[in-house]
């Protein structure tokens, strides 16, 4: 298939309606990514522009529906060292913001950042440079983008923040007001900059249009308070840019009501326990499609069928160790794909 057929299948994945109900992605080996800190800009372009090149290579004999993208990756802390946190670098893992206010009364030190002149223009140049790499038609990897919620939870050390949702609900909407403001400047100019077709940050699945967040704080409080500080931004995006897709790594089964009041919700991925991803894939069956991190046990065989409800929509993954390896376990995915 070429890079066009594929964008046509998952486009029809999202219709809920349609016969394309399974996707298949096969991940192959590839080079060592160096850490996203600001001296590794270079290795970064150099790993992005190689992992590329062998995505564009692999799809000449292995026919999943990966589709090959440029990635300016980096870790969680991008939006909220905008803000002015101070990031920790390690030196053996990824970044992460430190929290720049303590409590309510510190909030007037919080000021929405310039577009570029932040690290959120590093970002555009990083893209741009790949861009140039790829060639004008090349997709690009969106960055990580935070809910406006989680980048909240970044500028405002959650341990205050969390009892001041309920001390101070005023604070907090305030900033995540300001949070919701500045990521939608920045979508704004990447959109129009990079295009609207992307592959999301986490995990790899294409979007025409839409946006993708990872809103993982959420297993920390009740339903009620999702929907005054969670539920209200996120619906914005979604009716700003035409859907949502949205990742969750936090233990929130008492959530998941919410999410079906998410507007425009396009898909949905959990990164949990083999149980509680086996419930999800009936629970939102015929309301998103999805891309979860447990897709069955072991390696795939044709039994893994049977734990998706045949109405569900869902993108299916598995790692390879080889080309062999890679070209076998495709196979194994669309026999699973035929069958559903």
């Amino acid at each position: 298939m070429t890079i066009n057929d594929r964008k046509k299948r998952w486009n029809s994945f999202y219709n809920l309606s349609s016969d394309t109900k399974t996707l298949a992605l096969i991940d192959c080996p590839h080079p060592d990514r160096p850490w996203p800190y600001p001296e590794n800009m270079t290795k970064r372009l150099d790993w992005a522009t190689e992992s590329y090149h062998k995505q564009l290579s692999n799809m000449e004999w292995l026919h999943d529906d990966r589709i090959p993208a440029l990635n300016p990756y980096t870790g969680t802390e991008l939006f909220a060292a905008a803000f002015g946190c101070k990031v920790h670098y390690s030196g053996d893992n990824m970044p992460f913001a430190l929290p720049m206010i303590h409590n309510s009364n510190e909030l007037s030190k919080v000021k929405e950042p310039d577009l570029f002149n932040s690290c959120l223009g590093d970002i555009f140049e990083l893209g741009q440079r790949l861009r140039q790499r790829g060639g004008r038609d090349a997709v690009l990897h969106i960055p990580d983008i935070q809910s406006p919620f989680d980048i909240a939870s970044l500028v405002w050390d959650k341990g205050d923040l969390f009892m001041a949702m309920m001390d101070a609900p005023e604070a907090v909407c305030e900033l995540i007001a300001m949070t919701e403001r500045t990521l939608i400047k920045f979508l704004d100019a990447w959109f129009k900059e990079f295009g609207t077709e992307y592959i999301s940050h986490y995990p790899d699945y294409y979007m025409h249009g839409g946006v993708t967040v990872s809103e993982d704080e959420i297993g920390a409080f009740s339903p009620a308070m999702f929907k005054i500080f969670c539920l209200p931004s996120l619906n914005r995006l979604s009716k700003r840019y035409g859907g949502i897709g949205i990742h969750c790594c936090a233990h929130a089964r008492h959530q998941w009501n919410n999410w079906c009041k998410v507007d425009g919700l396009r898909m949905l991925n959990f990164v949990q326990s083999a149980d509680v991803t086996h419930e999800a894939y009936r629970f939102f069956a015929n309301k998103t499609p999805m891309m979860h991190y447990w897709c069955g046990e072991g390696s795939p065989d044709i039994t893994w069928a049977k734990n998706y409800p045949t109405d569900c929509h869902v993108v299916l993954s598995c790692e390879s160790i080889d080309y062999k390896d890679a070209i076998e376990k495709c196979k194994i995915l669309r026999e699973i794909a035929a069958q559903r």
